[in-house]
């Protein structure tokens, strides 16, 4: 597991295994978006492709 964050990528989302712990970043080179809809018209409507769940974080 890579530990070292990606400025580029802010996140929030502590449940992802490629969340830093101990900031708000992404530890991934690039993240996969998506999206659940036909036609997406809010922010509500896409989604993080490249979630993984965490099991804890160390």
């Amino acid at each position: 597991m890579n530990d070292q964050k990606n400025p580029n990528i802010h996140c929030t989302v502590d449940q992802c295994a490629h969340n830093l712990c101990t900031e708000n970043y992404c530890t991934l080179d690039q993240v996969h978006i998506d999206t659940h809809e036909a036609n997406p018209t809010v922010k509500e409507c896409v989604d993080c492709a490249s979630f993984v769940k965490r099991q804890e974080c160390q």
